[in-house]
């Protein structure tokens, strides 16, 4: 028997709440949902987690990243877990073995083991219903040839200030649809971003209970040398929240502070966030872009850089092809700029959702549609895949490219495995 489980010890696994900016991405990863979340914080299951590690690395802010030496008898609940403001400190050695762990065994925390044996947790994992999960195919890591991100330069401890310098509603639609284009300025203070990254925007007052609002995680929509080139500014893609995923009438808390915001206001900024989710920059790559409403921020930023190096003349071909969902065109964000763009830059694919008197059409539709030059693109190890909207996109989305890849008599799981290994199909959905 395993020194530790006999010893009643485990390495029980917790979230920073001070650093956690709940963005739900640990969640949406664990295999085996050990994890959920209140109002309050994000929380690990003791009983279910078995330390696989599969939320770390797509963690932006690393607070996922966190283990406290435990005599099982004494792990900490997920109750008690939700009503943390910060961290509990380590049990010292006396107040191990005064709960019973000998010395032996609390000097040596890499006896620790989670509550949960790897045959329970491999039982939990096969008893996971849909059979295809489309999370295990999304890159951790990025492009080989991405550039170097910089990320949690100011924590949530210590957020720095930017200034509002451009507001303006970005889609034809009323009040409760609307999407804004945000662009904030940092005047001196050092913020470097890479497309693909993201910020957390901290809303003014309080909560419910009388707490701090916690910042909320928007994606970049400028390239890396700013929305106003050579500037040290950022845009983002924000969309008002006026109703739940339920269609229920709610006010998006920071979403509508964001989108109400005159030029000249100060907002509070932390991170940035995000170290894989990050372009490719080697002559020729490829890059293919599937998204949905606000999932195309990062797609815009990627798209502008592009084309700012092409009117340069420094970029070396490399395909660009959007798919670009929403359920209307007039609640399509950017929809005249994404006109104007010229043919052969990008080839662009919409699809909408709820247009009056036609066919609902979603971004996999089209996928299919166009699957002989998506074939050609899974062959070309210089191709690129990310999809960026809501969670319920991700997994049509990959099991389009699935499809696609094995009518074109190819092995989806050679072909999705090199995808993840090497940084070439990233998911990020909300």
């Amino acid at each position: 028997m395993d020194m530790a489980v006999e010893a009643g010890i485990i390495k029980q696994h917790l979230i920073d709440p001070e650093i956690c900016i709940r963005c739900n991405t640990c969640e949406a990863t664990c295999p085996v949902n050990a994890i959920t979340h209140d109002d309050n914080n994000y929380v690990v299951r003791a009983d279910i987690c078995n330390g696989c590690m599969a939320c770390i690395s797509p963690c932006p802010t690393g607070s996922i990243d966190n283990w406290r030496t435990m005599p099982l008898v004494r792990a900490y609940s997920i109750e008690e877990q939700f009503t943390w403001e910060s961290l509990p400190a380590e049990l010292s050695p006396e107040e191990l073995e005064a709960a019973g762990v000998s010395a032996d065994v609390a000097g040596d925390p890499e006896a620790a083991v989670p509550a949960q044996t790897q045959a329970q947790a491999q039982a939990a994992v096969e008893s996971l219903e849909p059979a295809f999960n489309s999370a295990q195919y999304g890159a951790t890591v990025p492009p080989w040839s991405a550039a170097h991100a910089y990320t949690n330069l100011f924590p949530p401890k210590t957020p720095t200030i930017a200034t509002v310098v451009g507001n303006f509603n970005c889609t034809e639609a009323g009040f409760d649809s609307e999407t804004h284009h945000i662009v904030l300025d940092f005047g001196v203070v050092p913020f470097p971003v890479l497309e693909g990254q993201s910020i957390g925007i901290v809303p003014p007052g309080v909560d419910a209970i009388g707490k701090r609002h916690h910042a909320r995680q928007y994606s970049v929509a400028s390239p890396r040398n700013g929305e106003r080139p050579g500037y040290n500014n950022v845009s983002l893609t924000v969309k008002r929240v006026t109703e739940d995923h339920e269609g229920e009438p709610v006010r998006g808390v920071c979403s509508n502070y964001v989108c109400d915001l005159k030029v000249g206001d100060t907002v509070q900024v932390v991170g940035p966030f995000g170290s894989s989710f990050l372009m490719p920059n080697h002559p020729r790559s490829h890059i293919v872009m599937i998204c949905t409403g606000t999932g195309s921020a990062p797609m815009r930023a990627m798209t502008e850089w592009r084309r700012r190096l092409r009117k340069s003349g420094k970029f070396e071909g490399g395909k660009l092809m959007l798919f670009f969902g929403a359920r209307t065109q007039q609640e399509l964000p950017y929809f005249g700029p994404l006109q104007s763009l010229p043919k052969d830059f990008i080839d662009i694919n919409l699809a909408f959702s709820r247009t009056p008197g036609q066919p609902k059409r979603y971004v996999q539709d089209l996928m299919r549609e166009r699957a002989a030059d998506l074939a050609a693109l899974l062959k070309d190890g210089a191709s690129h895949f990310y999809v960026c909207g809501l969670k319920s996109m991700e997994e049509g989305v990959v099991l389009a490219l699935r499809d696609v890849a094995k009518d074109a008599g190819l092995d989806w799981d050679t072909v999705g495995a090199a995808l993840k290994r090497e940084g070439r199909l990233h998911l990020e959905t909300y």
